[in-house]
């Protein structure tokens, strides 16, 4: 008995806990699991008169049924075991293990209650309490409710998208004269199905010019539409097909669709909103990716592991800076915080844009409407968690992309003589500050502490070692500072980096909490699609990584995964039809919208693995189909049944892009630049709008003029700070994958179109060149204008307004030739025809 007595002292003045009452606890047997009705009454007065008082009085006001702080109740035993955002507030038996008493003993961060501190014998009590199994009377006081696994049930399974892509036989149909290839079986199955007819085809004119901005971003010119509407020749469309998918101007157009789903920009977002080193040969890389018709399954394992490719090559390491384009704080509040939403950026993006899942929504907790456990999340994660966090720069975030072994040597030993040097450098410095400490503690009797060394050295450093000595001493600290400073000569570009082979542990983090961690995870695929953990081989000797992500690309980038090939496939059909035949092109999920052609998607899906997984291969059979070649115009019987064209019975209108706008421009003016490739150029933004940077105009350059003249894809993307007209036309969205940009119409367009210095500039530009090719003639200049906008011949009617509006400013405005030319010009440059596309 004596062996079992406790005396509990806390420093309490005068006052112990009865040794008694902890026998009695103890003797009684009572653990976490105790009936109630097996409690004692001195357990029972206990609770009764020192911890529910106390959780009342201190606790109740922020944790009860009507409000709880950080997810927390205390309540009820049960809600204690269950614990809020940081996790279990007690630990029975354990009372040092629980946060709880923890708060309330101010170990740590938290401290409770907030704003007075408990007494010494209030945190006594509640310690005991934990530690002999926190008894709760008048409740069955059972453990923690665990957890339900999530459940996936049949229905979840069924769902279109999680099943395997079989390729259907193409549809027999009525109208067999419309169908040119299967694309059209397809459409016009469904129109049959519904009483439709495809609308009649788009006149030549119209065709050329959608074809050319669908394909390369740019309007034809005059030549090149009055050559195809004269060629009668059975292929003319497919040979003007092969001669943009082969023109470098192709890779600029779809390239950019890419940079809009991986959220390319090349700075980091928030207030000082830094340069990212290097991101432009991401860009580059994927304008040359898809002018070379890279497969897309080699493009997919590129961005995801081409540095663990055995032939990634410097390609492999440039498309690898897919990892790097997200924001990125340079100074968190929460560091681990940071890491785990940098982590996130990564999923997410990788989720949608590959796989049309919304992953990213089991963060916190089980997906709310698709079958995605929490785990699942963390699952995915794993395979990323080794990846080095973003730093802006460094060996971290940039490597060498030397293309020639020359290259590669001269980089290695700049690389070591530069160690050699900063050895050297060091160990000067080393020696000096000994000496100086030496003879410091000698003089003054006492030793240098490190933080006042420099205030010292500069204050006595030359009065006791001597001025030459010491004036050495700091050439030698700021040559050091220099050589830390420069880069050694070489091609850079931005990369992934990982930690080493070994992969650090996952958790799940509870509500995505990363201070408070649930069960440890393994890398594995999401369980509704069969919930499969790789294979990864042992990394081998010197391996600097450890082969999770090219496991997760080769996954990803199979032809038996049914989501990869139908993401892309659709995303191609939407920026050629004007909408997916899934609407939702980055939510294939449960509450996404259903395909409205779904034998057409999965004949697409597996023509294009068939093909493969050649791009260009997709393009041509979209594009020379009939319900690519429809009419846009409107048809009252068919406009009415079908507003939003479920059925394709029509090709949509759509406005140009904020890209082509601005193109389009440059064309028209004689101006574009056809320079491909580098980093990015800096175009001429009003200070008016630099004034609304935090620091105005920070981070943004000066090019030349022919420089600014370069297509838009080529302009410096700085998240703070768009081009105005590019965003004022609804550029894509830069902090997150943009899957589909914004068509609105608001007042800046116009404004720009109108008022804005570059469009006013441009036109000037393109009045000087109607003057150069048109010459004097009034007539042959409106002309020539109005035909480079509309890619038509312009009717008498609209040449006679033109001529007359160039009169009446003269006449009427005192305005001389030159400047009515130009304001005519502007004029030309806001008509609807020039912004639309039929």
């Amino acid at each position: 008995m004596q062996g079992k007595l406790h005396l509990i002292r806390d420093g309490m003045k005068n006052r112990f806990v009865a040794t008694w009452l902890v026998c009695l606890l103890l003797g009684s047997g009572i653990h976490a699991a105790e009936p109630a009705e097996q409690l004692t009454p001195q357990v029972v007065r206990f609770f009764e008169t020192r911890i529910r008082p106390l959780l009342i009085d201190n606790c109740y006001q922020c944790h009860d049924a009507k409000k709880q702080r950080g997810g927390l109740r205390v309540d009820s035993r049960a809600a204690l075991l269950s614990g809020g955002d940081q996790g279990a507030a007690i630990r029975p038996d354990k009372p040092d293990e629980s946060l709880l008493v923890q708060a309330i003993r101010r170990e740590g961060e938290l401290k409770m209650p907030p704003k007075k501190k408990l007494s010494k014998e209030q945190i006594a009590d509640l310690s005991q309490w934990v530690r002999i199994g926190a008894p709760w009377p008048g409740s069955t006081a059972a453990p923690a409710p665990v957890k339900r696994e999530f459940q996936i049930g049949e229905r979840d399974r069924a769902h279109w998208a999680f099943q395997p892509v079989k390729r259907p036989p193409i549809p027999v149909v009525k109208d067999r004269q419309w169908v040119r290839n299967p694309v059209d079986a397809f459409v016009m199955a469904k129109l049959e199905a519904k009483g439709f007819a495809p609308n009649p085809p788009a006149d030549k004119r119209e065709l050329i010019r959608r074809l050319y901005y669908d394909l390369i971003g740019l309007p034809p010119t005059p030549r090149e539409v009055e050559e195809f509407v004269a060629d009668t020749s059975p292929n003319a469309y497919e040979k003007r097909i092969d001669l943009l998918l082969a023109s470098p101007r192709y890779g600029e157009k779809w390239g950019r669709h890419w940079l809009d789903l991986v959220r390319f920009a090349e700075t980091n977002s928030y207030e000082r909103d830094g340069r990212k080193p290097n991101a432009w040969r991401y860009r580059d890389y994927v304008v040359r990716a898809f002018n070379d018709d890279k497969p897309y399954d080699r493009f997919v394992r590129e961005q995801l592991a081409g540095d663990e490719l055995p032939d990634g090559g410097p390609d492999g390491i440039i498309a690898t800076g897919y990892f790097r384009l997200g924001i990125w704080d340079d100074e968190p509040s929460d560091r681990e915080q940071s890491r785990y939403d940098g982590l996130d950026d990564i999923v997410a993006t990788t989720g949608q844009v590959f796989l049309g899942l919304t992953v990213d929504c089991a963060r916190c907790h089980d997906h709310k409407i698709d079958p995605i456990p929490q785990k699942d999340y963390y699952r995915l994660l794993s395979f990323f968690h080794n990846i080095n966090h973003y730093r802006n720069g460094g060996p971290t975030d940039e490597r060498l992309i030397a293309t020639d072994p020359d290259g590669q040597r001269a980089y290695d030993e700049g690389v070591r003589a530069r160690q050699r040097k900063r050895e050297d450098l060091q160990a000067a410095l080393a020696s000096f500050e000994t000496d100086f400490r030496k003879l410091y503690e000698q003089i003054h009797g006492r030793s240098v502490k490190p933080p006042e060394l420099r205030r010292l050295l500069r204050a006595e450093g030359a009065k006791l070692l001597g001025k030459e000595r010491y004036q050495r001493y700091e050439e030698q600290r700021h040559e050091l500072q220099t050589l830390m400073q420069t880069k050694i000569a070489g091609e850079m570009a931005l990369c992934v980096t990982e930690s080493g082979p070994r992969a650090p542990e996952t958790f799940v983090l509870i509500r995505g909490n990363p201070h408070v961690k649930g069960d440890k995870v393994e890398p594995a695929f999401p369980v509704v699609l069969g919930g499969i953990k790789p294979i990864l081989p042992t990394p081998p000797p010197g391996a600097k990584t450890t082969g999770r992500r090219l496991a997760l690309a080769n996954w990803i980038a199979s032809p038996d995964n049914p989501l990869t090939a139908r993401a892309m496939v659709n995303r191609i059909w939407q920026y050629h039809f004007g909408r997916g035949i899934v609407r939702s092109s980055s939510n294939f999920g449960l509450h996404g919208d259903k395909p409205t052609h779904p034998e057409l998607l999965d004949w697409l899906a597996d023509e294009f693995v068939s093909c493969g997984w050649s791009m260009k291969s997709l393009h041509r059979l979209m594009v020379s189909s009939n319900a690519y070649r429809m009419s846009s115009r409107a048809n009252d019987k068919a406009l009415s049944a079908d507003p939003i064209n479920d059925l394709f019975w029509r090709f949509d209108m759509r406005r140009l892009t904020a890209e082509e706008v601005r193109d389009s421009i440059l064309t028209l003016s004689g101006t574009l630049n056809p320079k491909m490739y580098g980093p990015g150029v800096f175009t001429a933004i009003p200070a008016e709008v630099m004034a609304g940077q935090s620091m105005p105009g920070h981070g943004w350059g000066k090019s030349p003029f022919e420089e600014q003249c370069r297509r838009s894809i080529y302009v410096h993307v700085k998240r703070s700070l768009l081009t105005p007209i590019l965003e004022s036309f609804d550029a894509a969205e830069t902090d997150r994958s943009t899957p589909v940009r914004f068509i609105t119409t608001q007042p800046t367009q116009a404004l720009s179109l109108l008022n804005g210095d570059f469009v006013h500039r441009q036109a000037k530009l393109f009045a000087d060149r109607l003057r150069r090719e048109a010459g004097t003639d009034v007539e042959k200049q409106v002309r020539l204008a109005l035909e480079l906008a509309t890619t038509r011949r312009p009717t008498e009617g609209e040449i006679r307004r033109g001529i007359e509006l160039i009169d009446a400013l003269k006449t009427k405005d005192g305005i001389d030739s030159e400047k009515a030319l130009t304001y005519f010009c502007l004029v030309v440059l806001n008509m609807n025809e020039f912004v639309y596309l039929d």
